[in-house]
């Protein structure tokens, strides 16, 4: 099993930063890949930026150049930093771990106003 915890959602205006963290607990050497997908009012869930266990990374093209995935040193915590966010930006933000199954984290909701 799993643990996804989220944290540093908030409010932020246009044109301003924030970075996300998601620390994972329990069994974290079966992760193979760590990202984050977000949820817009009415959307789908999509996703944002992912980083495998060998170091790999992707990112969904809108999001390139604004948006850096990077994991921390012991690889049980991925960060997600975002910059000159956009009102289209707002969602809540979910932490993804995939192995054997996937996992989730509760969310963080990021509010970008206008």
């Amino acid at each position: 099993q799993v643990r996804l915890v989220e944290s540093g959602g908030g409010l932020v205006q246009a044109g301003g930063s924030l970075r996300l963290s998601c620390a994972a607990s329990g069994s974290i050497f079966s992760l193979l890949v760590m990202g984050w997908y977000r949820q817009a009012p009415g959307k789908q869930r999509e996703s944002v930026a992912s980083i495998t266990s060998g170091g790999s990374i992707n990112y969904a093209d809108s999001l390139k150049g604004r948006f850096t995935i990077s994991r921390g040193n012991a690889k049980s915590t991925v960060y997600l930093q975002m910059n000159d966010l956009k009102a289209e930006d707002t969602a809540v933000y979910y932490c993804h771990g995939s192995g054997a199954r996937d996992y989730w984290g509760q969310g963080t909701q990021v509010t970008v106003s206008s």
